[in-house]
């Protein structure tokens, strides 16, 4: 996800090799979450890279999306009872490409998404363009659908010509699915709310929304949301077979500016909903509030109210990973810059009741030899920078992606650089 609001972390990505190591003036992160690292295979990703693809199957195993710049992307799965990971769609052999470049599919960008079926429903997205390339290039991303239980994936066509997939949400009872697609321009880009009929694999266009990184949700009437940009939403009900444009309240006032939810260029906002469908929670990525939005309540407006701060004490942050687990708690990774308690990745949950959300502390990896960070001659490997070296040896990640809770109550989260799974046990947790 690169955006112009995002904090100094690209710069850093592109400038190291290597893990990092402590310096001297920094603090040691006084309350630490230990989790236990699993590298993603390093054939089905380039630059060390992902996104917030993952998600957990009705089979109690995760399956997540990789990025392989200008050649290919790939969903990977992981076992947690034989703690292995393997590919299981290749996406240019399921689509029948051999493009690369920017005309390859580099990325599974989507938040992936379980239907009640227990198939997986992700989609495929454009790269960067380097040198002469042009976006037209990128002839556009598909719709997949994988069923664990066959092994078959079901690629759709290409929705809207050279977009890219950046939300694919199922609602199996009524064979459809809500696509959204992205130009990846900036400062502003299209982003097309869509329908998928699953059956014949045909498009209705709804709405181009207009913003960046949208996650749709669907709620407990079968109605399905997305974000517009400068703030409202768009809803459509199928029963009705409308489109509302929605104007949305916190705390009874318009979003202000600081909440960064009606960014006039559109800022990444984590968007996803309680098991019930009745309640919608969201963090703007650059924001440190949780917010919720009561879905029962009737008219034009959707009046939301704040939660509290993810980190109490931070100064900045940086949350590009928020879920809604099994049991309607809400967890979120996020960065945070502290005076008082220094610069980590942090897990922090709220459940209905809580005053605020409860920061659980900066993630430490517990088996920090889970993948080599040299090569045979002890030279660093590239884009192995993520990971940083304590002043005790500790290792901590840096730069975080997605998250997922389990059935079993498992937290896990994708870090960068290496590509990194990190699973947090739930009785760390409490």
């Amino acid at each position: 996800m690169k955006t112009n609001h995002s904090i100094a972390l690209a710069a850093l990505f592109a400038a190291c090799s290597g893990v990092q190591f402590f310096h001297a003036a920094e603090l040691l992160p006084p309350k630490r979450l230990t989790s236990t690292a699993h590298a993603i295979p390093k054939e089905t990703t380039s630059d060390g890279s992902g996104y917030f693809s993952i998600i957990e199957g009705r089979n109690g195993r995760l399956y997540i999306g990789t990025a392989q710049y200008g050649t290919n992307a790939f969903l990977v799965e992981f076992d947690p009872a034989k703690q292995a990971m393997r590919a299981v769609v290749d996406a240019h052999k399921e689509i029948g490409l051999l493009t690369t470049g920017f005309a390859a599919q580099a990325k599974i960008h989507t938040r992936n998404n379980t239907g009640p079926s227990g198939k997986i429903y992700f989609g495929t997205k454009q790269g960067y363009p380097v040198k002469d390339e042009k976006r037209t290039d990128y002839l556009g991303g598909y719709p997949m659908v994988y069923d664990p239980a066959t092994g078959q994936t079901r690629v759709y066509p290409i929705p809207v010509p050279h977009h890219g997939i950046i939300s694919v949400t199922p609602d199996e009872a009524r064979g459809v699915a809500y696509i959204s697609t992205c130009s990846d321009e900036r400062p502003t880009e299209s982003t097309h709310f869509m329908i998928l009929d699953l059956a014949n694999g045909t498009y209705r266009e709804l709405l181009d929304c207009r913003h960046m990184y949208p996650f749709i949700v669907v709620d407990w009437l079968g109605r399905a949301y997305h974000p517009i940009l400068g703030g409202d939403i768009a809803r459509y009900d199928p029963r009705s077979d409308t489109v509302e444009r929605l104007k949305q309240t916190i705390d009874g006032q318009p979003p202000t500016k600081e909440s960064l939810l009606a960014h006039p260029e559109s800022h990444p906002i984590n968007w996803d909903i309680s098991p019930d469908g009745k309640t919608l929670y969201a963090v703007a990525m650059s924001g440190n509030q949780l917010y919720s939005y009561d879905l029962t309540q009737a008219g034009p407006v959707l009046r939301g109210r704040g939660l509290g701060k993810l980190l109490a004490d931070a100064e900045r942050t940086d949350c590009r990973a928020l879920c809604v687990g099994p049991n309607g708690a809400i967890w979120a990774a996020v960065w945070g810059a502290s005076k008082s308690s220094g610069n980590y990745l942090h897990v922090a949950r709220w459940s209905v009741g809580d005053v605020a959300p409860r920061d659980h502390g900066a993630i430490v990896v517990g088996n920090p030899e889970y993948t080599p960070f040299t090569d045979a001659a002890g030279k660093p490997l590239r884009y192995h920078h993520g990971m940083k070296r304590l002043a005790d040896g500790a290792m901590v990640p840096l730069y975080h992606m997605g998250i997922c809770e389990g059935r079993d109550g498992t937290v896990n989260v994708l870090s960068i650089a290496p590509y990194t799974l990190h699973r947090i046990a739930a009785r760390d947790l409490k």
